[in-house]
């Protein structure tokens, strides 16, 4: 429970459907009033940061009550370090991070279960938009029919499977996603129903530990001062400006260069080792194909039956385009598009969905 509509939701439909209920909560060791949630657009309110603060804790506490259901506060502070670790690695590495993977990963679908193994509840349960679904109501005829599928929320709008292809595909079974099946506005209406307080709360738009999305801001008070500054060059190599560090890019970027071209640039790639920022045109960024390890099926026949055509979604707002998969290694693999695809940025996930209905994850990697 992150003090959200969603989550609250989320728990008031699991005690309707007669499950006996545990609200959870993980404290980041952030400390600010109003502080981690999926970025999510269109909320109807101004949006806010995060899920892991002091308030979002009260508001967790208080729908709890509301609910008559336990409440636990878990103290994660050294597991959101690994966290704001990784995020910083991957910055300097010139590589664009997704720490919302890595929450599920790690922490919510990773600590949460640890937890909850050792109450002996039976399932964990989020307020993604996501669904988990019998295999044969996935249309794929491949698996068994005891086992489940992960397919996406019946929302596109707000579908949050992309974020959710690192779990552990024998934990799967034992993960309920109450909101799946409806559309934000209906939960909105559920939640406002139940006489849940939270019914209107703002969406969370930033990550809990940055601050006004203040990457560069972040990594100096994480990393202390960085000598990180350099040029920006053009595609052919010929200096065209200066940065003040190469952290505060990403591929794909078009605003905030600093520098004024007389048409739009891009950063078409970032090279850490000589602080180097190379801008082009749109169509510089265009990638007929990427390479992706550390590879999670949760569709194993998929991954043992490559080449497989696919779906793949290269980013969160990202129309999953047509692709197909070819192992190159033990643990990489090589996606070749349809049609040229823009934005690839290497320490972003890679999702692979069922082609051609674009609808269940078969499995994912990240962005070499």
């Amino acid at each position: 429970m992150s003090g959200g509509v969603d989550s609250s939701a989320a728990a008031w439909l699991l005690k309707q459907q007669g499950h006996e209920v545990i609200g959870l909560f993980m404290r980041s060791g952030v400390h600010a009033e109003t502080n981690c949630e999926l970025p999510v657009v269109d909320s109807p309110a101004a949006h806010r940061q995060g899920c892991c603060s002091a308030a979002d804790a009260a508001d967790a506490r208080r729908v709890a009550d509301s609910l008559d259901i336990p409440f636990h506060a878990l103290n994660f502070q050294d597991a959101f370090g690994r966290i704001k670790d990784y995020f910083a690695d991957e910055y300097l590495a010139g590589r664009t991070p997704n720490p919302c993977v890595m929450c599920n990963n790690w922490l919510k679908f990773g600590r949460l279960w640890e937890f909850a193994q050792q109450i002996q509840a039976t399932h964990i349960a989020s307020g993604h938009y996501a669904q988990v679904v019998p295999a044969n109501e996935s249309n794929d005829p491949t698996q068994p029919p005891a086992s489940v599928a992960l397919v996406r929320g019946a929302d596109r709008s707000k579908d949050q499977s992309y974020v959710l292809f690192g779990i552990e595909p024998e934990l799967l079974k034992h993960v309920l996603f109450p909101v799946g099946h409806a559309a934000k506005s209906e939960i909105r209406d559920t939640a406002q129903r139940a006489g849940l307080q939270v019914f209107d709360k703002p969406d969370s738009q930033e990550i809990c530990f940055v601050p006004d999305n203040d990457y560069a801001g972040f990594l100096r008070r994480h990393r202390g001062e960085l000598d990180t500054a350099g040029q920006v060059v053009d595609t052919a190599g010929t200096v065209v400006g200066e940065h003040d560090g190469y952290e505060r890019f990403t591929i794909g970027q078009r605003r905030g260069l600093g520098i004024a071209f007389g048409e739009p640039r891009y950063v078409v790639a970032i090279e850490p080792e000589s602080h180097r920022v190379v801008v082009g045109q749109h169509e510089d960024l265009a990638r007929q194909s990427l390479e992706a390890d550390r590879l999670n099926w949760i569709v194993q026949q998929a991954g043992d039956d490559l080449p497989l055509r696919c779906r793949a979604q290269i980013r969160y707002r990202h129309d999953a385009a047509a692709a197909t998969v070819e192992r190159t290694d033990d643990d990489r693999v090589r996606v070749s598009f349809d049609e040229p695809q823009f934005g690839v940025a290497p320490g972003q996930a890679v999702v692979f969905y069922d082609f051609p209905e674009n609808n269940q994850v078969l499995g994912g990697g990240w962005i070499l």
